[in-house]
């Protein structure tokens, strides 16, 4: 299990992270989102042992993973990076972390080679940044830790790669219990195979939760009305956002969806309809300034 613990990184004057908490328990994908610069890469050093916390402490299974070097073998740390030599193959990245990974098997790396079409003996330097990330995947579940952490390892794969690839790292989790850590700034790119999603804002988590409750106490409506509303006629709401076109109004509010479905009926729309908020919209409801007016900076 992955334990964060009130984890502050500064650099200089400027803070990356501050007071993050969270666990991500055995046999569970939990993903970081936010913005490229919203500290995500900064808060896995943080997590893999890279980086000294300025303030606070992860831990794997109880042990600090900044003052505990051994702890690290249970550790896989793919950065977003793949840092090898241009003369560098598969095999021989395969090779160096072998040296740190005890129970590093080559059998999977070649049978994982087989199934993503990868040449083990092929320079790294010749991969495309996609064919990158899969190398590194391959190599982190040859490596069998009890901890994987992801940094944007998602990014520059096709569809079906990224399919097969979600596939095998939630065979995995599900197999050996691995506590997953993934962050990425596309949303859309892991919320289908996490079973939590925090949102990093502001150097902080400003939203947490498991992906099949996003959404819970929000919805969103969509009215039209005879004559011109303005959001001070829906001041019994709780608004998370108003979008007014005259007599077009698009809603978000918290609260329970029943309850405010039957007020919004109480002022007489002509048109009603609902949806449910998708994991995206709730995130984006989240970041402040996040969404801009562009007709009026070009108007």
């Amino acid at each position: 299990m992955i334990e964060v613990k009130n984890i502050t990184k500064k650099f200089g004057a400027k803070t990356a992270i501050e007071d993050i908490s969270f666990k991500v328990e055995n046999g569970s994908v939990y993903g970081l989102v936010g913005f490229n610069g919203a500290g995500k890469t900064t808060l896995i050093k943080c997590i893999a042992g890279v980086y000294k916390p300025d303030k606070g402490q992860a831990f794997i299974d109880g042990r600090d993973t900044f003052a505990d070097s051994g702890v690290r073998q249970k550790m896989f740390y793919a950065a977003d990076e793949f840092a090898f030599p241009n003369y560098s193959s598969l095999l021989n990245a395969a090779k160096y972390f072998a040296g740190y990974f005890p129970e590093f098997d080559f059998d999977m790396l070649d049978k994982l080679c087989e199934v993503f079409g990868l040449d083990k003996n092929a320079k790294i330097s010749s991969f495309s940044k996609g064919i990158r990330c899969q190398a590194m995947m391959v190599i982190a579940m040859s490596a069998k830790p009890e901890v994987l952490l992801l940094d944007e390892a998602f990014d520059g794969l096709d569809p079906a790669v990224r399919s097969k690839m979600n596939n095998m790292l939630l065979d995995y989790a599900a197999q050996t219990e691995c506590s997953v850590l993934i962050s990425s700034h596309n949303l859309h790119e892991i919320s289908d195979i996490c079973d939590k999603v925090a949102l990093i804002n502001g150097q902080k988590i400003a939203l947490e939760c498991s992906v099949d409750e996003a959404g819970a106490g929000r919805c969103k409506f969509r009215l039209a009305f005879e004559d011109i509303k303005t959001q001070a006629d829906f001041s019994a709401f709780d608004i998370i956002k108003f979008k007014g076109d005259g007599r077009m109004i698009t809603l978000s509010l918290r609260g329970d969806e029943e309850e405010n479905e039957a007020k919004l009926r109480q002022m007489n729309p002509v048109l009603l309809e609902k949806f449910p908020l998708t994991l995206e919209e709730v995130f984006l409801e989240e970041m402040e300034g996040s969404d801009y007016d562009f007709t009026e900076i070009f108007s």
